[in-house]
């Protein structure tokens, strides 16, 4: 699995053409290029990404979208987004906040008795700050194991158990950790609040009145819709299409398929304040001492130009992904990379895609 470090850390159209306008709008030579170099690393097989600077909107590619095919990725093409889950379950889980379901810093087991340390806040684990172990962990990741499990099906409470009998990282609200069980209990809080699947209460408060028609909540379904590029690994030694799998797995840490025209409406969406009342749109941008650069589902952080985004990446067998934005969303990055079955570091490439964007 591909993951980009880079300046931003969580955890691929026909390339567009020409010279950038004039002053500081993006130079699309310099995003092509970056994209190019990403695929060149040898770690990944394909790239898109769209981008947004003032008034200049455009999409670049690069790569194949199958490994034996010359078919280039697709311009409107779907990928798994992985951890940019969290940040549609934590504006989820604010909406409800703001509706007076649940208060932020009381203890979860108010709200789900006995389902884990009784001193762990709603907030602790929107932020990454309970000492929940992280369940991923102790998954077999490494391609050859992960083959064993790739069509398995996940119940949130066997995701759960796998973190709760083990004691916690730390103590809660010490710390900050990134750890994916954080928001398992995101998403059966959702339902305990709404009496309905985490998915569904997603589609009816964000895809539908949004019309991310290209967005979705897959469930047990192994299968992306529509085009979209394939992502690969080594398996025995040989190239193994990773494409597949069921994502239960992630729920609602990293399940969701989309595209990068819908992850931009969303971006937009929530930084224009369109989705949360005020007070619910200071708490997803908060940060705190313990946790300086991440809010409640949403990274916060000046990239080393100086330039402050925010946003969230994502990375699920096959597929890397990120979502960043300037709070003022003049400038803006949605990117799908699919990984190669060979060894390659894009993170340079990334750093230079980042600089001509945002820098």
């Amino acid at each position: 699995m591909i993951r980009l470090v880079a300046a931003f850390t969580a955890a691929g159209l026909i390339a567009t053409t020409g010279t950038a306008h004039a002053g500081t709008d993006t130079d699309r030579e310099v995003v092509q290029e970056a994209l190019d170099q990403i695929v060149a690393s040898g770690g990944a097989l394909g790239a898109q990404v769209r981008v947004t600077d003032g008034h200049q909107r455009f999409s670049a590619r690069s790569g194949k979208a199958e490994l034996n095919s010359n078919r280039p990725v697709p311009e409107n093409g779907r990928f798994r987004v992985g951890s940019i889950t969290k940040t549609f379950v934590s504006t989820v889980l604010l909406q409800l906040q703001g509706e007076g379901k649940f208060a932020l810093d009381a203890p979860v087991v108010r709200y789900l008795p006995g389902l884990i340390d009784s001193r762990i806040t709603v907030r602790q684990v929107m932020q990454h700050t309970s000492g929940l172990y992280d369940y991923t962990k102790a998954l077999p990741l490494d391609p050859d194991e992960f083959e064993q499990i790739r069509y398995k099906h996940w119940t949130p409470q066997e995701m759960l158990k796998i973190s709760t009998d083990r004691p916690l990282d730390f103590d809660p609200g010490t710390r900050w950790s990134y750890s994916n069980t954080n928001y398992v209990v995101a998403g059966l809080l959702v339902e305990k609040l709404t009496g309905k699947p985490y998915g569904k209460a997603v589609e009816q408060r964000i895809l539908k009145p949004l019309h991310l028609d290209g967005t979705e909540v897959p469930g047990d379904n192994p299968d992306i819709r529509g085009p979209h590029a394939h992502g690969y690994v080594t398996v025995a030694g040989k190239p193994n299409d990773i494409t597949r799998i069921n994502p239960s797995v992630a729920w609602a840490a990293g399940e969701i398929i989309s595209t990068t025209r819908d992850l931009d409406t969303f971006g937009v969406a929530l930084a224009e304040g369109k989705l949360l009342k005020p007070a619910q749109q200071r708490e997803i941008t908060k940060t705190t001492a313990v946790s300086p650069e991440y809010g409640l589902g949403l990274q916060v952080q000046p990239l080393p130009c100086g330039t402050k985004v925010w946003g969230h990446g994502g990375g699920i067998p096959g597929y890397s992904s990120q979502l960043l934005t300037t709070p003022d969303t003049t400038k803006r990055l949605e990117l799908s990379i699919t990984s190669a079955p060979t060894e390659g570091d894009p993170n340079p490439a990334f750093v230079k895609l980042l600089n001509a964007v945002f820098c």
